[in-house]
């Protein structure tokens, strides 16, 4: 029996009718063969476009159904949704795309509707050749993992465990809290970093829905949405946490020292430590690559002194399995490396520290306890504090890092509240104030005295170094203790050069250095910038391509620290939706293979960018998991022995789209 296609062309307002003709595209698609009907309405999307198309299929008995819109990633399920629900099944819907394909890029009115033409023609000729398809159903895991505990990764934990969700943390440092653990205030309303965040973190460290696994690290990721097996290394801390009552005594104790990471290398800790005070868990870490024993062979000092017995010299790193069903990447970024800008003097002149220096200098638990002082223990009378360093630059970083220019008003403030005197001056292209109480806060800055100059940072001098360049008419007086900064002032139209004591850099905030790994482990896309890839920018900005992996926080782009927190939760909320539901369906327009033209060469197992595919040495041959395809085709378009097919995607399908394409 004939099919009987009914064929629908969305005017989509004036997106698409502002350059095709609509009219005569569903004119034109009337006299396509199998076509029953064909309509052009205002927005078919809307509900009164997907009642028409319901009545339609029911009255009308229609086979298939065409919608010519916009981008099938916009729209697919809706039509499909509203084609099930009038009995037809679901891929028996064909999209053709004549907005982004068609009239956003075609200027011509006259090109624009035969191009259209040509799309509807190789849809409708596709949908005739269409099969029906049935969705699978799979059991979901009642349980979440979070990797990377930073403020974003906490929020996701505490609003999972909240709603009664069994949650895995995992966390490859000591401590969890991430660079906010770090900061002394936050702006713009200047609160103690370390009073909001560590309510949150003991909250992590004592639910009883969360298992925290600091210093530990994903091993191997697999399986597919509301199944993910994880493996997880579990470092070896060379104490028994369970023994240990953290009494501290192993780490006054301890003879040996080496930078302090957390201090970003302005203290010392000891080769036994807690990263900080509050850490969660407060338990101490013994680092290998510090410690007198494991290096030559003697100390022993702390398991001499822990009365519990709780230091363990041959501990192992051990691997714990877990079963999850949802997952929420939240392994936050890295402040750029500043001696990549040797221009700026960062690591050849004393007093240039980077942002995450300056927060630890001002924090009264740092190591100055709070006190700007320069190296020698001096009070700068000024502070130069340079914004863009990395970032809004071709040699380096393009994008705004977003959160700079407030973090460097907030140095401002406390430079001058703990320094009234001292001079401080801000060097920036533009000011980017853009949330909530941000612009407020600029404008007190302003009021405080702080010196805004209009011009990007180019050079730092040592005052040394600046008296052997300088002219003997600049008029500028400068010390061997002083350095000299150097930017054109784009308001005065000329070289400024203003000597100072200290400068503060705003590095660019970047992708870490391990995020092609994490990537490769969680399949997750990055973009040119390194960051990972939602799965749309505006409409899912913390789901992926990868269906059941969620992404929050720093590792997904700069942002501040609300708007992390939100994202945690709404990273928790996708995640929870997907918990709730116990059961999920797969789509059904997999991949499969016909093992009687099965060769074995293998060619598919290394293309397949999802892991789906498996061999049996038995049978010597290749074997789908369905559950874990995402129908991309590559193994099709491999396969040398045409024994993978793509369901709803066959060769017969492809050539009479392309048939119905080329017949105008």
């Amino acid at each position: 029996m004939p099919k009987k296609i009914g064929v629908y062309i969305c005017h989509c307002g004036s997106n698409i009718a502002g350059t095709v003709d609509v009219e005569a595209v569903a004119e034109f698609a009337k006299g396509l063969g199998g076509v029953t009907l064909a309509k052009d309405y205002k927005f078919m999307c809307s509900d009164p476009g997907q009642d028409m198309l319901k009545e339609d299929i029911r009255s009308s008995g229609l086979d298939g159904v065409v919608i010519a819109a916009c981008s099938p990633l916009m729209h697919e399920l809706t039509f499909r949704k509203a084609a099930l629900e009038a009995g037809l099944n679901p891929f028996l819907v064909q999209i053709a795309n004549i907005r982004e394909q068609c009239s956003w890029v075609t200027e011509d009115r006259a090109l624009a509707t035969q191009k259209a033409k040509a799309l509807v023609a190789g849809a409708v000729a596709r949908a005739l050749s269409h099969e029906p398809l049935e969705m699978r159903r799979v059991e979901v895991q009642p349980s979440a993992l979070i990797v990377g505990g930073g403020i974003a990764g906490i929020q996701a934990a505490l609003d999972l465990a909240d709603a009664g969700v069994q949650v895995y943390m995992v966390e490859r440092e000591p401590t969890i809290g991430g660079h906010m653990a770090m900061f002394d205030k936050t702006f713009p309303t200047l609160d103690c970093s370390a009073c909001i965040l560590t309510p949150k973190m003991t909250a992590v460290g004592s639910h009883p829905n969360i298992q925290l696994m600091a210093y530990s690290e994903v091993e191997e990721v697999s399986g597919y949405i509301g199944n993910f097996r994880v493996k997880v290394r579990r470092k070896a801390a060379y104490v028994d946490h369970d023994k240990c009552t953290g009494c501290g005594l192993c780490m006054e104790k301890c003879p040996y020292k080496v930078d302090s990471e957390f201090d970003q290398g302005l203290s010392k800790r000891r080769a036994i430590y807690v990263p900080f005070p509050q850490a969660v868990p407060n338990k101490p870490v013994i680092d290998r690559d510090a410690c007198a024993y494991f290096k030559k062979g003697k100390c022993r000092v702390c398991e001499k002194v822990c009365e519990p017995g709780a230091i363990d010299f041959e501990q192992q790193d051990s691997i714990e399995e877990i079963e999850t069903g949802a997952i929420i990447v939240s392994t936050g970024f890295q402040a750029m490396d500043m001696t990549a800008m040797p221009q700026l003097g960062y690591g050849k002149h004393a007093e240039v520290y980077s942002a995450l220096e300056f927060e630890r200098l001002n924090n009264a638990a740092g190591p100055t306890l709070g006190k700007i002082v320069t190296k020698d223990g001096r009070e700068p009378t000024s502070v130069a504090i340079l914004h863009c360093t990395g970032s809004r630059d071709e040699n380096y970083h393009r994008y705004c890092s977003r959160v700079c220019c407030m973090y460097a008003l907030k140095y401002a403030h406390l430079i001058k509240e703990k320094i009234p005197e001292a001079a401080v001056y801000q060097f920036y292209i533009d000011m980017r104030c853009f949330g909530k109480g941000y612009e407020e806060f600029y404008q007190r800055l302003q009021e405080e005295g702080v010196r805004f100059i209009r011009g990007k940072a180019a050079q730092v001098w040592s005052g040394k170094e600046y008296r052997a360049i300088a002219t003997d008419d600049t008029g500028l007086e400068v010390d061997d203790a002083q350095l000299v900064v150097q930017a054109e002032d784009t308001l005065l139209g000329k070289l400024v050069r203003v000597p100072v004591d200290m400068i503060v850099l705003t590095p660019a905030f970047e992708a870490r250095d391990d995020a092609e790994q994490v990537g490769k482990a969680f399949l997750l896309n990055r973009g040119a910038d390194g960051f990972f890839l939602e799965q749309h920018p505006k409409l899912a900005p913390v789901s992926t391509t990868n269906d059941g992996v969620f992404i929050a926080g720093g590792c997904q782009g700069p942002k501040d620290i609300p708007d992390t927190v939100a994202q945690g939760s709404a990273a928790a909320s996708k995640a929870l939706s997907l918990i709730t539901r116990r059961e999920i369906e797969i789509e059904a327009n997999t991949a499969y293979i016909d093992e009687e033209l099965c060769s074995g060469c293998k060619n598919c197992l290394d293309i397949c960018p999802y892991n789906a595919i498996d061999f049996d040495d038995e049978k010597n041959r290749a074997v789908l998991n369905e559950a874990l395809c995402k129908a991309c085709g590559t193994c099709a378009a491999t396969c040398p022995s045409g024994a993978i097919r793509a369901r709803h995607f066959a060769d017969d399908q492809i050539f009479a789209e392309i048939e119905g394409v080329m017949s105008i």
